[in-house]
């Protein structure tokens, strides 16, 4: 059956809207294009009409999310139980660890991170909060594919498009983490980063993100199974906290 119109539009918005929160930085009109595949015509209206509603701002022929966003970042934050239930564990976490601690959960192809408490220690890697990667390589991404519903994870498998010895050797790879409890990665998605994601499962074990901590592999040596206890820990003790 064919959308209504105006789902299509809606759809046009909301994708113009996840390629700007995506963007570390402000985009032009003819980044947009690259990214959204819009045309130019269909680019300028949804533009106007976000900017309207201030969820999209203009500066110097650059744009990024508007003031609203703030206002929903803020909503989400007061009221998100799963952001509100693992913050302080996290901490506790990044405490004990001396490392860096995230929050994150699957959103289509995309892992986004929802909550980051930074190491005291330099640290460089991909996600900071709101951020987000592809949902394919690092410990969180596999952690969640591991973890999440057959069918949902079969669709990111197959979207990928590889060929059928590696689909099959990362549904192993997949099926070997599910039965494990946890993801560890190194340099995968930042080089030189070691990663160990952990599931957070509410009611009726429904996937509902990860904890992922992630370190420098000069810091990790000899420290990997301390780590992963630690992480196991406490991504438990949040799960029980969201039943």
């Amino acid at each position: 059956m064919t959308p209504p119109p105006e789902a299509a539009h809606n759809d046009r918005a909301l994708h113009l809207l996840s390629v700007l929160a995506q963007s570390r930085t402000a985009m032009t009109a003819a980044e947009m294009l690259e990214a959204t595949g819009l045309s130019q015509s269909t680019l300028y209206r949804q533009i106007a009409t976000l900017r309207r509603w201030g969820f999209v701002m203009e500066a110097e022929g650059r744009y990024s999310p508007g003031p609203v966003s703030v206002q929903l970042a803020s909503g989400f934050d007061g009221n998100s139980d799963l952001v509100m239930a693992a913050r302080p564990d996290m901490r506790a976490l990044a405490e004990q660890s001396h490392e860096s601690v995230a929050l994150v959960t699957a959103v289509n192809d995309r892992v986004v991170c929802l909550e980051m408490i930074d190491s005291e220690q330099s640290l460089r890697c991909s996600f900071d909060r709101g951020r987000s990667v592809p949902a394919r390589d690092g410990a969180s991404a596999k952690c969640l594919l591991a973890h999440m519903p057959a069918e949902q994870r079969d669709a990111l498998l197959d979207a990928v498009r590889e060929s059928a010895t590696l689909r099959a050797r990362r549904a192993a790879e997949l099926d070997a983490i599910r039965a494990a409890g946890h993801a560890i990665t190194q340099g995968e998605v930042d080089a030189g980063v070691w990663g160990v994601s952990a599931p957070l499962l509410g009611t009726g074990r429904r996937l509902r993100g990860a904890i992922t901590l992630m370190a420098p592999l000069s810091r990790v040596q000899g420290m990997e199974a301390a780590l992963l206890h630690m992480t196991v820990v406490t991504a438990a003790r949040i799960s029980r906290a969201l039943q």
